[in-house]
């Protein structure tokens, strides 16, 4: 076996791809174990995992072989990677102990029918389309008329009775107020 995982070894050494499958077929359920048992997590000892094999890839003209194998050097770099991931885990879980609490505000139990926007909804749909686009939106007249298919003036008297209906409404609402 050391013979064949050798000339696999060669392959990859000279870039063939398919043979670092090869080589992660052979080994990776001993690299898992190791990382797992390193971590005690299945998604962190995969994370570790994946690190080793792509660090095996990425410096295969280094790598030391022992006897023919390049599971020793998967083994170590696994446990470095390990490393590396609980040391990252615990900044991250440390950043978040100083993070200050997230206020939580709740939404409103029922929608707000007084508002500027009850009111909107109340409007005729010809007015409200025209009040959304040129007043939410910011289109020009002329592009209403066009969105619309009316002509420009029409938008200008629907635009004048929707804002007097909506400051007629507003106008009731404060005065409810006080």
């Amino acid at each position: 076996m050391r013979d064949a995982e050798a000339a696999l070894w060669q392959r990859v050494r000279a870039g063939d791809e398919s043979a670092l499958g090869d080589v992660f077929d052979l080994h990776q359920g001993r690299v898992f174990r190791h990382a797992f048992r390193l971590l005690g997590d299945h998604e962190d000892a995969k994370d570790a995992v994946a690190v080793a094999f792509f660090e095996l890839w990425r410096k295969r003209a280094s790598v030391r072989v022992v006897d023919g194998s390049v599971l020793p050097w998967l083994l170590v770099t696994v446990a470095n990677a390990a490393r590396n991931l609980e040391r990252s885990a615990r900044r991250y879980r440390a950043l978040l102990a100083k993070t200050p609490a997230e206020r939580h505000v709740d939404a409103p139990a029922a929608s707000d029918e007084t508002g500027v926007l009850a009111a909107l909804r109340r409007l005729p749909e010809r007015e409200r389309a025209v009040v959304v686009l040129a007043v939410l939106e910011g289109y020009s007249e002329r592009e209403v008329a066009e969105t619309l298919g009316v002509a420009a003036g029409t938008v200008k008297s629907r635009l004048a009775r929707a804002k007097a209906k909506l400051r007629d409404e507003m106008a009731e609402v404060e005065a409810s107020w006080a």
